[in-house]
């Protein structure tokens, strides 16, 4: 038994995927066509996809939002864990991202639980919230950028039920949030959202080692 979690070499890691987790042929298929592209870096891991699927089943949730499309990886990872009649909304600003993300989606038959918004998020995230959508999603997953992450948590906390979940991507950003030298508005703004989520009584939370940080919330029944 380890008291602390493990550095993960590459060896070890390509162990932890051969035996760890169940990628769907589609999934690989979009992993190798987003790894092909020159931003490939912002795919989430397979790990965390899984991960967040498996959390999906678990809630029996079906009504999920995501802040952050880029090529549809992660989002095809949980719309293949909802229910047939379960929704998806996703929000991006990216056309040539979500093109690729289309033709997987397609391929996996979930195309119909999938809903893209192509705008900036806030905007429908306010929408949402001017539609009467408080309290009416099981999930929450935050990837998008880091500037605005506060925004979207707020967004997201009212919009997610009580008892509900919020992941958000990134929390530990490589490593730079450590080093003090790294003053860049990006790695800023994730130390403040970290710091001020940590005293935040409105939910429980927990940070998960997970790829590049995975920030779990559980927003508060009362």
């Amino acid at each position: 038994m380890a008291n602390q979690t493990l550095d993960l070499s590459d060896e070890l890691y390509r162990y932890l995927l051969s035996v760890g987790v169940r990628e769907p042929d589609v999934l690989m298929e979009l992993r190798e066509a987003t790894e092909a592209e020159e931003m490939s870096m912002m795919r989430s891991a397979p790990e965390q996809g899984q991960f967040m699927a498996l959390l999906l089943k678990l809630m029996g949730a079906s009504h999920v939002l995501e802040i952050g499309t880029f090529t549809g990886y992660a989002t095809l990872w949980m719309a293949l864990a909802l229910p047939r009649d379960g929704k998806l909304v996703t929000c991006d600003v990216s056309e040539r991202w979500t093109f690729i993300a289309h033709r997987f989606w397609e391929q996996a038959g979930v195309q119909g639980r999938i809903h893209l918004h192509l705008r900036p998020a806030i905007e429908t995230l306010d929408e949402l919230l001017e539609l009467g959508g408080a309290a009416s999603f099981d999930f929450a997953f935050i990837d998008a950028d880091k500037e605005n992450y506060g925004t979207y948590f707020e967004a997201c906390l009212q919009l997610v039920r009580p008892g509900g979940m919020i992941a958000v991507d990134n929390t530990l950003w490589g490593g730079r949030v450590v080093d003090d030298a790294n003053r860049e508005a990006s790695t800023e703004a994730i130390r403040a959202f970290n710091r001020k989520l940590i005293d935040d009584p409105r939910f429980d939370l927990c940070m998960l080692p997970v790829a590049d940080g995975l920030t779990l919330v559980l927003k508060n029944h009362v």
